[in-house]
């Protein structure tokens, strides 16, 4: 697809986010199983069932865009997932692992929260307002998953560097 106008970039980023939501939809319930953590495992869950919306809102978004909803694979999100994987496959303590866990989750919801950030922008001055509604809310629900992880890192952090006191 030949980028020609900020029209077609921010088309490309719809792409990309949505196929970003997408893996995050395959990649949560793993996280949430491997989560010790019974508070992690369950913002875990409810960040699933939030980033099936956002999967459906970024696909209202393309309507501003009067393009179909499609998405072109997200290579920043395959390399975070990969990442997240292969951390899962560490042999950790299980707090540990829920820090770990933490830590891959937040690197997720930073990439997210950048590219929202972006599509946001463009959105308001393509005067594109519906999407720019939907994606501001998804933007705002990326924030406070990731402040939720930052509040949990601090007692199972602790729990990690007890645990590895031991």
């Amino acid at each position: 697809m030949a980028l020609k106008t900020l029209a077609d970039a921010f088309y490309g980023e719809l792409q990309d986010i949505l196929s970003a939501e997408r893996q995050l939809v395959k990649a949560l319930p793993k996280m949430m199983k491997r989560a010790s953590s019974e508070e992690l495992s369950t913002a875990f869950a409810e960040h699933l069932a939030e980033t099936r919306v956002h999967v459906e809102r970024v696909e209202k978004a393309f309507e501003d865009t009067g393009k179909s909803p499609k998405s072109k694979k997200c290579e920043a999100m395959a390399g975070l997932v990969k990442e997240a994987e292969s951390l899962m496959d560490e042999d950790a303590s299980d707090e540990v692992m829920d820090a770990l866990l933490i830590a891959a989750a937040q690197k997720v919801e930073h990439y997210e929260i950048a590219t929202y950030g972006t599509l946001c922008t463009w959105a308001e001055v393509l005067g594109y307002g519906h999407a720019g509604k939907l994606l501001g809310m998804n933007i705002a629900e990326e924030e406070a998953a990731d402040e939720k992880l930052t509040a949990l890192s601090e007692s199972i952090n602790i729990a990690a560097i007890t645990e590895s006191a031991v």
